[in-house]
């Protein structure tokens, strides 16, 4: 079922997130609302109301990431490694009118339930955001200024 995005300022978006006991309706849930945004590659739990760690991450077809592991379902996800650092622009479905630039590491190594990824790259930059969703951070969280590294998203 495709769900609601929960926008900025909804206090859940800045609640850290529970482990998942069930988590087969929000991961199907999770997936019809990422698909049904044509740009999307991923969404938490939390954005759509719902405060368990479970993530979905799709980058295939994107042009950023042209080496990806196409769709991912995160339930628990801990990045267990990471190296490399690069700023990147990222922009969130939770976050509409804004884009920003945020620090992230190049590559990853990410566990989950029944899943163990090596990431780099925009498909590593993507989960990373997704996980941050689940800790109760934006990307406004991480950006260096407010001033100088927020911009108003290009209309598509």
């Amino acid at each position: 079922m495709i769900r609601e995005v929960l926008l900025h300022p909804h206090p859940l978006l800045t609640r850290r997130a529970e482990p998942a006991a069930d988590p087969g309706r929000v991961i199907a849930d999770l997936l019809d609302t990422m698909r049904s945004f044509g740009h999307c590659v991923g969404i938490a739990a939390p954005q759509i109301g719902e405060l368990v760690r479970v993530a979905v991450v799709d980058c295939s077809g994107h042009p950023k990431a042209p080496a990806n592991h196409g769709e991912l379902v995160l339930v628990d996800p801990v990045i267990v490694a990471a190296s490399g650092s690069k700023v990147g622009r990222e922009g969130c479905l939770s976050i509409p009118e804004l884009t920003g630039n945020v620090r992230r590491a190049t590559h990853i190594t990410v566990e989950a339930e029944g899943l163990r990824v090596e990431a780099e790259g925009f498909e590593a930059r993507a989960i990373q955001h997704e996980i941050d969703h689940l800790d109760g951070l934006l990307f406004l969280d991480r950006v260096e200024s407010l001033e100088s590294d927020v911009f108003p998203r290009k209309q598509r």
